[in-house]
């Protein structure tokens, strides 16, 4: 197999999670954050994923006593979604340079934000917040694999800075995700599975609560790096209506939750095999007998860091699969290469 940056960088995972909570671990009481004020994360893409996960990290924390937000930033930063004076804000993006993330930035100063906070990679330029947290160096793979994570890390220290008063457990739990990540990157991954996925027309995941922003990304670097269309819906909605589109050409990752979802996920499994998906794989935990695992999360919050990693994983084998790049995205093909090429993001 040609070494691919892309595997490098899945590789480096753990080191670069070490690495970002060590710099973060005794900046949490800096962050600057009211409890008593609204919060907003935002960002595009990967980014908006990890919005939605920490969005979700303040409201478990604080069992629902608070109330993050988690906006598109194009929405935020074309005023779609408005900002109010007093409101918190973190932006996220990898690069620090995409029109929206940035504009939502200019568009919280405007308001009035009583904090913005952005969160960009090392080599970002300047941002327009009052405080900027760098994480990871720049990707040379378009697959990004190592900023989702280290932007996860950051998050997780502002969501417990957030809800001080009863996220000890959560912090605490942080400094044994290393060896964790490590441990999900060495756990199997079935050839045969690979190649029943790589055979598929389309490819449907799905994820519950917690696990939505999960699906939705790793359905994200499917499409970036095995150029194979790729949908994420939660099981319900996968249950509802849905099922008139699916065809046998078409294949299906189910994550089973560790929360009760009313046994959906797993009768979503039984009528995607009915109606003739195939195959039709399940991912959870290393406790759900899954046919994709990753370890058992040593705090529940934290799944969502070792829950992408089979799917880094699994788009690296979907790609020698099927012939694709995952390093440069579009591959040199045209006309990708040119219209792509010319987009401002």
């Amino acid at each position: 197999m040609t070494a691919r940056a892309y595997d490098d960088q899945i590789a480096a995972i753990p080191a670069t999670v070490a690495d970002m909570l060590a710099a973060t671990g005794a900046a949490e009481g800096d962050f600057g954050l009211d409890p008593e004020r609204p919060l907003v994360f935002t960002g595009i893409g990967t980014s908006l994923h990890a919005a939605r996960v920490a969005a979700d990290w303040v409201c478990r924390l604080s069992g629902g006593r608070r109330r993050a937000f988690a906006a598109d930033a194009h929405d935020v930063g074309t005023g779609a979604w408005p900002l109010a004076a007093g409101d918190q804000l973190v932006a996220i993006s990898h690069r620090g340079t995409k029109i929206f993330p940035t504009a939502a930035q200019k568009a919280a100063r405007a308001a009035g934000a009583a904090r913005i906070v952005a969160v960009v990679g090392q080599a970002a330029p300047a941002q327009a917040a009052d405080l900027v947290i760098r994480t990871c160096r720049d990707e040379t793979a378009r697959t990004f694999s190592v900023s989702y994570l280290a932007s996860l890390a950051a998050l997780a220290r502002i969501a417990a800075a957030y809800v001080p008063e009863s996220s000890a457990p959560f912090s605490a739990a942080l400094d044994g995700l290393p060896d964790q990540l490590a441990k999900a990157l060495e756990m199997p991954l079935d050839r045969d599975l690979v190649r029943g996925l790589g055979r598929s027309r389309t490819i449907l995941i799905t994820g519950f609560a917690d696990d939505l922003p999960t699906a939705q990304e790793a359905a994200l670097k499917i499409k970036e790096g095995a150029w194979l269309w790729t949908e994420a819906m939660p099981p319900e909605f996968a249950l509802h209506g849905t099922p008139a589109g699916y065809v046998p050409e078409m294949s299906a990752i189910v994550m089973l939750p560790a929360a009760d979802d009313g046994g959906r996920s797993r009768e979503l499994c039984r009528v995607l095999s009915a109606l003739g998906l195939a195959p039709v794989v399940s991912c959870g935990d290393a406790e759900a007998g899954a046919d994709i695992a990753f370890p058992v999360p040593g705090h529940p919050l934290l799944r969502p860091f070792l829950a992408i990693l089979p799917f880094h994983r699994l788009t690296s084998a979907l790609a020698a699969e099927l012939g694709t790049d995952p390093d440069s995205l579009h591959g040199g093909r045209e006309p990708w290469a040119q219209v792509m090429t010319g987009l401002k993001l």
